[in-house]
This record gives structure tokens, C-alpha cells and sequence, in this order.
């Protein structure tokens, strides 16, 4: 069984997606690497009442032997960290302003250098698929190439790290972004750095971002 630590992490980052005002009632769910498989939560169970046991362990078949179900979006919880051995988490939520972009199915142009935070110029929105079907896994697989977030049209937004405290770092992260393009497309014309820019700032950002404290 993973350890309780990793699991009540999972609880803790779930409560958080709520506090932080990321997503609401049982949207949302979050997945970690665990061994050969994965661990993720579980379906219909709001934040505020998991508990470190109800998390789900899967292999990468989708089998698992727990009372709960997995979360609907085990798709591409599974497919995402299968296909990036880089990745150790996955965090999906709905939050207001990027779930409004991706409503609008527009993408995240680089108006802020933070947008290298997710990896390129762009943060996409992956074309609309229903809701836990592997159509949905392709088109955010697709998404993500080169990336670490990506919008879900109508839907939301997912967001990927080497650890879980990394992959919620960058959920709030690319909120923040939504928020300020959302306002800055009210006050004028955004201006959008170049490609050369931003590559510039993805290779300053490969030693940024939340750390250890005993990391130097």
C-alpha cells in the first residue's frame, strides 16, 4: 500500500484545489506515480470528507481492488503519466478563469513571462471531448506536447509536475495567468512576447519554482 504520507498529501492538495478557490464540491482530482501504476482519487467523494484511504491504486491497465471507484478522469490521469516519465503528478480542476478560456476554447498567448512556467509560448486548449473518455485523453495528451498544462475546452484545466506540491504550484500558477489576461483583455491590447523570449525564460525556469528548504 503507498504510505500514508503520499496519501493524506493527496487529501491535503484536494482541500486545497478547494480553499484556493481552484474548484468546487466533488470537481477536481489529482494523481501521483506509484510503483508501476498510479494512486488517485476517487469518485464523488468531496474534498472536504476524504480520507487518506479512499485513494485509488491502478496499473496502468486501469485495474484496481478498492470499494471506491476511481475518479471519472482516470484517462488521462493514467495515459498522461504513461506517456511523460518526467511527470509524477497530474492535478485537474475547474477554475473560474481558465475554465472561462476554455469555454471560449481560446488558448493562453504569452503576455506574461510566466506562461514558461508551462513549458512554451502557449498554454493550448484542447479541442472538447466528453468527460472521461479516452477521446479526452488523446486530445489532452495532444495539448500537453512540450507543455505541462493545458485547458480542456468546456471543461477546465490540467496541470502536470515532477511532484505533486510542483504540479499545484503550477495549477495556481496558470490560474493567475487566466486572471490577469481575463483583465488585461478589458483594458486593451495585450502585448504577446516573442517565441525567442519566452524560450529564453523556459530555460531560466528549469531552477524555478517551489523547493525543499534544504535544496540549494
Amino acid at each position: 500500500m503507498p504510505p500514508f504520507a503520499t496519501r493524506q498529501a493527496m487529501v491535503e492538495a484536494m482541500r486545497s484545489l478547494l480553499s484556493l478557490g481552484l474548484s468546487q464540491g466533488t470537481s477536481g482530482n489529482v494523481s501521483v506515480r506509484w510503483g508501476d501504476g498510479l494512486l488517485v482519487t476517487p469518485s464523488g467523494i468531496p474534498a472536504d470528507t476524504l480520507a487518506p484511504d479512499d485513494l485509488v491504486a491502478m496499473d496502468m491497465d486501469g485495474r484496481y481492488d478498492h470499494p471506491l471507484a476511481p475518479s471519472s478522469e482516470w484517462r488521462f490521469h493514467r495515459d498522461i503519466l504513461a506517456a511523460r516519465p518526467e511527470i509524477g503528478a497530474v492535478v485537474h480542476a475547474h477554475p473560474p478563469y481558465a475554465t472561462a478560456f476554455a469555454i471560449c476554447g481560446r488558448e493562453i498567448p504569452a503576455v506574461h513571462y510566466m506562461i514558461a512556467m508551462a513549458g512554451g509560448p502557449n498554454i493550448r486548449c484542447a479541442p472538447y471531448a466528453p468527460y472521461g473518455t479516452q477521446a479526452l485523453s488523446e486530445q489532452a495528451l495532444a495539448a500537453l506536447s512540450g507543455r505541462s498544462a493545458c485547458l480542456l475546452a468546456n471543461h477546465g484545466m490540467i496541470a502536470t509536475g515532477p511532484t505533486l506540491p510542483r504540479a499545484l504550484w503550477l495549477a495556481v500558477e496558470v490560474e493567475a495567468l487566466c486572471r490577469q489576461y481575463a483583465l488585461a483583455l478589458q483594458v486593451g491590447t495585450p502585448l504577446v512576447l516573442s517565441d525567442t523570449e519566452i524560450a529564453e525564460t523556459v530555460e531560466r525556469f528549469k531552477s524555478y519554482g517551489p523547493r525543499d528548504k534544504a535544496t540549494p
